[in-house]
């Protein structure tokens, strides 16, 4: 954790009001924090002292963070709250509309927009006014498309809190439909493409021999299960709640075609949460998810975890022509040659393999990272998975066999 400047306690007395004021930002910003962890924070902090703004801190986030992924959302809160003054002037930044020359180049990390919104409550800081003479404003042209439109190529890790909750009303109304399967095996049909030669001939015995009609028989198709792996690792902890919340919204839309929907979460080891998601509510299952996945926001082991899928689960759930969705980032720093071998079994044993790597918005992305080097070959589509408009483009990938994304291109550059 980076060294903090000696913290900044008024001397008026009002410490707990303070604390309070604090814990109400925090809530504003999406923290589950209640009266009760406000009167527990006051009494722990009288209680440990806080002479030292370490303490503090970790006296404060012992008490309102109950989940890794709030770590990073109450950091950056108790930064611009206890006073950091050059990241109080970036965080304003951030509420200014985009105009260049005025705004800061550096885009928002992850969670900043929303700890600005609850700090700041939404009143914008005003905006300079002092230009040089001469001085060309330009301003950001897509401040003129629909919210909505902005709001699905907006990625995920740079929404506020009210644009998450928007995107989130956005994801339950998405579909991932897909097309039937045709098996081997045969059915009587109305449709007169095949004739049933046996079904023909047992008719005309039943009538001395004479063949009276001719029966007919069509394949029969069933649906494919669809099969979710999902990184949750801390590089991807933003990313995989949002896919979640489309995972969710597909396993429980009637008429879209799948069989089942099977969901699997992994950092350190691989977690089954498919059962959570069954759930109608999709807050309760998400956190009946997170309370069974403890490695959330936590490191990443990607070839090991893909290990365990292949050997405990693989037979249960890739069988009737599965298509599996892998989301990672790709950034795995154990042996790539377990990590390489684990997906080209997992590419064997399902009907598609579609990666979504979130870092692929970034048009200058390369496949330098060895972990990425390994998983490109085995699998059939390479697309991103960092929007709303990337997840709806997944219906695609899934409907068009030829569809592979970006992965000729970087397998080229690979080759190079």
């Amino acid at each position: 954790m980076a060294t903090y400047a000696p913290l900044d306690i008024p001397e008026d007395g009002k410490l707990a009001h303070n604390i309070a004021h604090f814990a109400r930002a925090l809530r504003k910003a999406g923290l589950p924090i209640g009266p009760g962890r406000t009167l527990d924070a006051v009494n722990a902090v009288a209680a440990a002292g806080f002479d030292r703004r370490e303490d503090f801190y970790f006296t404060l986030q012992a008490i309102f963070v109950s989940r890794p992924e709030e770590r990073l959302l109450f950091d950056q809160v108790f930064r611009l709250f206890w006073r950091d003054p050059r990241y109080l002037d970036h965080m304003m930044s951030l509420m200014l509309p985009q105009v260049h020359g005025v705004q800061e180049d550096r885009a928002a990390q992850a969670a900043e927009k929303r700890a600005a919104e609850a700090l700041l409550d939404g009143q914008l800081p005003p905006a300079p006014r002092d230009t040089a003479e001469g001085d060309q404003i330009e301003i950001d042209a897509t401040a003129t498309i629909s919210a909505e439109e902005r709001l699905k190529t907006l990625d995920f890790e740079q929404m506020s809190t009210e644009e998450v909750a928007a995107a989130k009303r956005m994801l339950a109304k998405l579909s991932l439909p897909v097309q039937p399967l045709k098996t081997r095996r045969m059915a009587p049909s109305a449709l007169t493409l095949r004739i049933d030669a046996r079904r023909t001939l047992r008719e005309a015995l039943r009538h001395g021999g004479e063949i009276t009609r001719l029966a007919h028989k069509a394949p029969v198709t069933r649906w494919p299960n669809l099969v979710v792996l999902c990184d949750i690792s801390g590089s991807m902890a933003d990313y995989s709640r949002m896919v979640l919340h489309f995972v969710h919204a597909v396993a429980n839309r009637k008429g879209q075609g799948w069989a089942r929907v099977h969901a699997f979460t992994f950092g350190t080891r691989l977690t089954n949460i498919s059962r959570h998601l069954r759930d109608r509510d999709v807050d309760a299952a998400l956190r009946a998810a997170g309370a069974q996945a403890q490695d959330w926001s936590g490191g990443t082991r990607i070839g090991q975890s893909l290990h365990s899928f292949n050997r405990d689960w693989s037979r249960r759930v890739l069988g009737q022509g599965a298509v599996v969705l892998l989301i990672t980032d790709g950034l795995d720093r154990d042996d790539t040659t377990l990590l390489a071998r684990e997906t080209e079994r997992l590419h064997l044993s399902c009907r598609r393999l579609i990666w979504l790597n979130p870092l692929l918005r970034w048009t200058s992305f390369a496949p330098r990272a060895q972990g990425i080097r390994a998983i490109l070959p085995h699998v059939d589509s390479f697309r991103a998975g960092h929007s709303i408009a990337s997840l709806e483009a997944l219906g695609r990938a899934i409907s068009e066999p030829s569809d592979h994304g970006e992965r000729d291109r970087l397998m080229a550059m690979i080759r190079s």
